[in-house]
């Protein structure tokens, strides 16, 4: 075979006229130090603020700290993996979680990662996990209900889709369990939910996804667990993970309720990475920009407006208080932030009344605009009998010879908090809320004993269903007090107590 010095030539001037510099550049730098999920890294120049980098191990991490001659990076992993000496990249990405439908009904880390054992999770939707928030103009005001199937807070602290209500209290007053009933509420509507367990036991986050399925719940629902034995980190982030999945339901037209259990570990989360970090510490050893961390989260819930979709995220944080102090840090904080507050009080929960809601101290900032005409309608009385009853009460105590106002005042009080106790998962739709309320309202509940209530409600419930089935579509349908409701109110309430006073 002839070889042609033309053809050679030819092709070797195509090669050198078509040759292409590709250059691949990447800012690489060395792990000096690492331990307790910190490392800091020599040689990152062009590192930004909360940017992913990658360990040589394939462990990820976040840089925090932007200093002169290192960077301090949180780590998203096991800190056992690195050395000294490590090489580290950045990669010019803030992190991102994975959103979608696909985490729907699926227990995932603070990364997005399944923790199920139900396979891994297959979408094309990714989220950054901080993002900016809706602003004033792409907003609207709080005007839907969020119903929480529980009668002490949908009638006087109503919560509206959009907005961020406070619950707070100390240890084992009840905080989880209206989270939970809320989410258990939510069945048969169209809010999808993330629960967020921040630094709980692996055995309370099982418990409470049992708790979810059983009752159908997990159908609709994504559980965030960052638990106890996670690193800091993974705490820290765990948070801004749940509100990136909320936020996907929100920004495509639709609703999503959110639980952040608990931000005060979640605090105490980032005062250690702030500490490992060695950021000057501040009040109660926390870092200056730990109102920060929870406002630029707590913005993210939103209603939007109907420009943006209408869709909605709505906030419950918890805060764990201790010894009922609610002045201090962490708690004063968050309050601030939030559109009002849900107080749990471990007297009231020791003294049999649960939900353990102190009304008095409880508020909502967003009010009457969150609940349907009916129920503000019977709620109204409600809040202002509550309040005459614990005055009274207080009154009372130091007289023993009382007019028959002053003692028809206490008997109400007595039976609308007998009516407003509840059991644990058992949420109560909101037209049987205004049935009772009613009820209790007009006088119907004061001739009765205080453990005579429970059975009164569950009987006026079951007589309706039977007779007047058509009260409850009524309220469900025209959403208000229609003169032809009250009378078909009056009318059972009469037939139903007379039948119940003869038993």
């Amino acid at each position: 075979m002839a070889i042609r010095a033309e053809e050679i030539t030819s092709l070797i001037k195509e090669q050198i006229e078509n040759y292409e510099e590709t250059l691949k550049m990447e800012n690489v730098g060395t792990v000096i130090s690492v331990g307790d999920g910190v490392a800091r890294v020599y040689g990152l120049d062009n590192c930004m603020s909360s940017e992913m980098l990658e360990f040589s191990g394939g462990v990820y991490g976040i840089a925090l700290n932007l200093e002169r001659d290192n960077v301090g990076v949180i780590i998203l992993g096991d800190d056992t993996k690195i050395k000294e000496g490590d090489q580290v990249k950045t990669t010019g990405k803030i992190i991102q979680v994975p959103v979608g439908d696909a985490l729907v009904g699926r227990v995932v880390d603070a990364l997005g990662q399944p923790i199920d054992g139900k396979g891994p999770i297959v979408t094309d939707h990714f989220s950054n996990i901080e993002v900016n928030v809706p602003n004033v103009v792409e907003r609207q005001s709080v005007h839907e209900p969020l119903q929480t199937g529980i009668k002490a807070i949908d009638a006087m602290i109503p919560i509206g889709r959009g907005q961020r209500e406070l619950i707070i209290g100390d240890r084992q007053t009840g905080k989880t369990a209206i989270c939970v009933d809320t989410i258990i509420n939510q069945k048969d509507t169209d809010v999808f939910c993330i629960y967020v367990a921040i630094g709980q036991k692996q055995s309370t986050v099982f418990e409470i996804v049992e708790t979810l399925r059983k009752a159908g719940a997990m159908e609709y629902t994504t559980v965030v667990a960052a638990n106890a034995s996670d690193p800091a980190p993974m705490q820290y982030i765990a948070p801004y993970a749940g509100t990136a999945f909320g936020e996907f339901f929100r920004n495509n037209s639709k609703h999503a309720l959110i639980i952040y259990d608990d931000l005060y570990k979640h605090a105490v989360a980032y005062r250690e990475v702030s500490l490992l970090l060695r950021r000057p510490p501040g009040r109660e050893a926390f870092p200056g920009d730990v109102f920060n961390i929870h406002s630029r989260l707590l913005e993210r819930s939103a209603k939007l407006s109907p420009e943006k979709g209408g869709g909605s995220l709505t906030a419950l944080p918890i805060v764990e208080t201790q010894g009922g102090d609610y002045s201090a840090y962490i708690p004063t904080n968050v309050i601030s932030i939030t559109d009002g507050q849900i107080y749990l009080q471990g007297d009231l929960f020791y003294a049999g009344i649960r939900p353990a809601v102190n009304v008095g101290l409880s508020v909502s900032r967003v009010g009457g605009s969150a609940q349907i005409p009916a129920m503000k309608k019977v709620a109204g009385t409600l809040r202002l009998d509550l309040a005459q009853y614990r005055e009274l009460q207080a009154f009372a105590q130091f007289s023993s010879d009382l007019d028959k106002n002053t003692q028809a005042q206490l008997t109400r009080g007595e039976r609308l908090v007998e009516v407003l106790k509840q059991g644990q998962y058992t949420p109560v739709p909101v037209a049987r809320q205004i049935l009772i309320i009613w009820a209790a309202g007009n006088g119907y509940l004061d001739d009765l004993k205080n453990d005579q209530v429970v059975a009164f409600e569950a009987g006026l419930n079951k007589y309706v269903d039977e007779k007047y089935a058509q009260i409850i579509e009524k309220i469900n349908k025209d959403k208000k007090l229609t003169e032809e409701i009250v009378g078909l109110l009056k009318t059972a309430c009469d037939g139903f107590k007379s039948a119940f006073t003869e038993e």
